[in-house]
């Protein structure tokens, strides 16, 4: 197993072992692509990875992260996504999407406009919605607890949005359930202070989790691979930890989920995180031994040689880069010539190898 050996995911086979982690562009209208993505998003299947997710889409427009946030609520979202998904297969990557709900980190500004901070009604804002009503963070709103009709109302947003995600030709989906986000929030006991079947126990706090895995399932074709991204640390004492990542990734397994996304953090704003050099991926490691199933590494892999070891010595089945991949669209053309691999060159580039 190398980074350039294929990965057979059910019917879908990537190219490669390198994937485009899912990071936000801030730049949709009404939570439509536009030109923007579109590039953004073919430039890094013409630069070769084996898989391209593309960023965090709003189930519901509470759930965005920011105004500017890509959707997935609406029909009238389907037709500019799928314009993503034909310019990325036509250049040989598998297209994948992000389904996703902000909970109470909903409802900020873009990162350039006053540093992402809160944005009230007012100003074109809205409450956000949690598990119980802790806002994230001091000057953050006080989100709304959701009631159990509004829960079962998010699960089926997200199946909703798998639905649509067929509908535009996607081949991969992932559920976002890290970083702090809404299904993330009902994971730790330190965002998730219910009293009722959603909360308390391990096995309530999973709940609306594994209640999500199935009703994608139930919309995403048995052929299509299925992703979970989980933070596997709040890097807090009393949080969420990898020993309950483990526990919930044995839960969802046998629901339908294919691989784990592996990263940390993002649900306490002080967590001290000792952010370094491949620093998540032994949580990538630990899930695919303990819970025997295939998982992606991410965090701060930013060279050939350091991507190749994580693969070839198994401590992940893949590794999703995010700002490597920015700063280098073509990582995976200069990983291979870097290793003395057969790269993904698309045929206009060869004179370039």
């Amino acid at each position: 197993m190398s980074l350039f050996s294929p990965l057979a995911l059910r019917s879908v086979t990537l190219r490669n072992r390198i994937g485009m982690s899912p990071m936000c562009q801030y730049s949709a209208v009404d939570g439509r692509v536009g030109d923007w993505h579109l590039v953004h998003y073919a430039s890094r299947a013409v630069g070769g990875v084996g898989l391209v997710i593309v960023e965090a889409s709003g189930v519901e427009a509470r759930g965005r992260i920011s105004p500017a946030d890509v959707g997935i609520w609406d029909d009238g979202q389907v037709e500019p996504l799928a314009r993503v998904v034909r310019l990325v297969v036509e250049n040989g990557a598998a297209a994948g999407i992000q389904l996703a709900h902000a909970g109470r980190k909903a409802s900020v500004r873009v990162p350039w406009d006053q540093g992402g901070t809160p944005l009230p009604p007012a100003d074109g804002g809205w409450v956000p919605v949690a598990p119980s009503a802790l806002p994230f963070a001091d000057g953050h709103a006080t989100p709304e607890a959701l009631s159990e009709a509004g829960i079962a109302e998010v699960v089926g947003s997200f199946a909703a949005g798998a639905r649509r995600a067929l509908a535009a030709g996607f081949q991969v989906v992932e559920i976002h359930a890290a970083h702090g986000y809404l299904l993330h929030e009902f994971l730790s006991p330190l965002s998730n202070r219910r009293n009722d079947r959603y909360g308390g126990s391990l096995e309530n706090r999973t709940r609306i989790v594994r209640e999500v895995v199935e009703a994608v399932r139930r919309e995403w074709p048995d052929r299509l691979p299925l992703l979970l991204r989980v933070s596997c640390t709040d890097w807090t004492d009393g949080g969420w930890d990898l020993p309950q990542t483990i526990e919930l990734v044995r839960q969802v397994k046998p629901l339908g989920v294919d691989l784990i996304d592996c990263s940390s953090g993002g649900n306490v704003a002080t967590a001290k995180v000792p952010a370094g050099p491949g620093y998540q991926v032994p949580f990538a490691e630990s899930i695919r031994r303990d819970a025997a199933i295939a998982t992606a590494a991410v965090g701060m892999i930013t060279s050939p040689a350091q991507a190749e070891t994580v693969v070839r010595t198994g401590q992940a089945d893949m590794v999703l880069l995010a700002r490597e991949l920015l700063r280098d669209p073509s990582f995976p053309l200069r990983a291979a010539r870097e290793l003395s691999q057969e790269g993904p060159w698309p045929r206009q580039y060869l004179r370039a190898r």
